[in-house]
């Protein structure tokens, strides 16, 4: 197989849970302090050795776009101002990967997995890529996607799925993994979604890394074809990846460092507390701040 070069970041959505905010501008442009959600996810994908990043989006995101790329207009005020610090950050933004902007058609069904037809024809058959959900950040030594690289590089299975221990109070929120018995390289058999803690397979939770081969995309051409749709009529990761496990390794591998998601307000404010307290600039003076109140 070819070498992993490639990462599929899907930001098709609408953001729901976030309007108004999100009426006229994409979730993932929403800032963790200084930073739009999606530019941590270019930024470990790039840190794990990927140079060229897909961003599945829909209408409306252009502001997205924009962002990646050049402001003529603003470079010059900032180096007119001798602000090069600041000017080095914005340059830095664009330079640092080969971004390719993929739109996702209103023909095709909703679905985290709906983003895979719409790369179809730019990731080749023996190419593995990255994919990664926008909502999703991961704070680790390791980047996490460089985590999953090395082990898929010494497994190759058909897909390679994120997962973290995750408390029981929390686990029906997300899908867990019941893994094969008797396997050294974490093979599940399948994966269930939101199931409450006393019916879970496991305490381990699937979240927004994975890396695919081209397997994963023929399986979703094929339920595109015969309508094999999962809840709500949607074209579903889990679906996926649950078929292909019946015949093919498909590994969860358990990451270290700290998932944490912003795909809801609250979980979005808690990301971007710990984030600001890990900042030499503000943390130690919003941490006085954090003790000061009267909770």
């Amino acid at each position: 197989m070819k070498k992993i070069t490639k990462a599929v970041i899907a930001v098709a959505g609408y953001g729901t849970r976030f309007l108004p905010a999100t009426k006229n501008q994409p979730k993932e442009m929403l800032p963790i302090i200084d930073k739009p959600i999606v530019q941590y996810l270019v930024e470990e994908a790039v840190a794990s050795g990927i140079k060229d990043i897909i961003l599945v989006t829909r209408f409306g995101q252009s502001m997205m776009e924009n962002h990646f790329d050049t402001n003529l207009e603003l470079e010059m005020q900032l180096a007119k101002n001798g602000k090069k610090r600041e000017l080095e950050e914005v340059q830095r933004v664009y330079k640092m990967a080969n971004y390719i902007y993929v739109r996702q058609g209103r023909h095709l069904p909703y679905g985290n997995a709906t983003p895979l037809l719409c790369v179809k024809n730019i990731i080749d058959k023996d190419e593995p890529f990255v994919y990664m959900f926008g909502d999703d950040l991961v704070k680790a030594k390791t980047p996490c996607t460089k985590q999953l690289i090395e082990v898929f590089n010494k497994v190759k299975p058909a897909a390679i799925l994120a997962v973290q221990q995750t408390p029981a109070e929390e686990i029906y929120r997300y899908g867990t993994v019941r893994y094969k018995k008797d396997t050294k390289i974490n093979q599940i058999d399948e994966v269930l979604e939101k199931m409450p803690a006393g019916k879970a397979p496991s305490n381990m939770a699937q979240f927004g890394r994975f890396i695919f081969t081209y397997k994963v995309i023929q399986t979703a051409i094929e339920h595109l074809k015969t309508k094999k749709f999962g809840k709500d009529n949607e074209l579903w990761i889990t679906d996926l990846l649950n078929e292909l496990a019946k015949t093919n390794k498909v590994i969860a591998q358990p990451i270290e460092g700290k998932w944490m998601t912003t795909g809801d307000p609250l979980r979005y404010i808690q990301t971007m507390v710990e984030y600001a307290l890990e900042r030499k600039d503000i943390g130690p003076e919003f941490a006085q701040f954090l003790k000061s109140l009267v909770i």
